[in-house]
């Protein structure tokens, strides 16, 4: 035997009053108003998509940049680290050990090079924003109690 359905019983109609003129324009124009605001807010978020698009790119962009001049400076480096290795072999055998005058100029080029690698860091820290190297996490640090770069206290 097939269930009956039973109708819901129909609220009872308050008689609706007939909207003025004036009302009903209001009404048409507050309606279009809203319209109107729906679609600003979706143009709105469309042009957050694309700038968040843009930002992303041109980060993307500086960022190979910067790691292009950084391999650029590090081959120059080791270029510059081969030339002390072959002078330092050279004043070896032509100062019959005199060590004093090897460790002064193997010095004095370890220096250069110290500062050239120190010029490096600086200018790729100054280069990438303060918001992404705090939120980077230090490389030797990745465990459990990893913290942010800048961040104070205990990790």
């Amino acid at each position: 035997m097939a269930k009956k359905t039973r109708k819901k019983p129909s609220r009872a109609k308050t008689p609706r009053t007939r909207m003025s003129p004036e009302a009903k324009a209001a009404y048409t124009q507050v309606a279009g108003g809203l319209r109107s605001l729906g679609k600003a807010i979706t143009e709105i978020q469309q042009s957050f998509r694309d700038a968040e698009r843009r930002i992303e790119a041109d980060a993307r962009r500086r960022i190979r940049a910067l790691r292009h001049e950084a391999n650029t400076q590090l081959r120059a480096l080791e270029a510059r680290r081969r030339d002390v290795a072959r002078i330092l072999r050279n004043l070896a055998a032509a100062a019959e050990g005199s060590w004093a005058d090897i460790q002064q100029a193997g010095d004095s080029i370890l220096a250069e090079a110290r500062s050239t690698a120190a010029g490096i860091i600086e200018r790729v820290r100054r280069a990438l924003p303060a918001a992404l190297t705090e939120r980077t996490l230090l490389p030797d640090d990745d465990g459990p109690d990893a913290r942010p770069r800048g961040a104070r206290g205990a990790s």
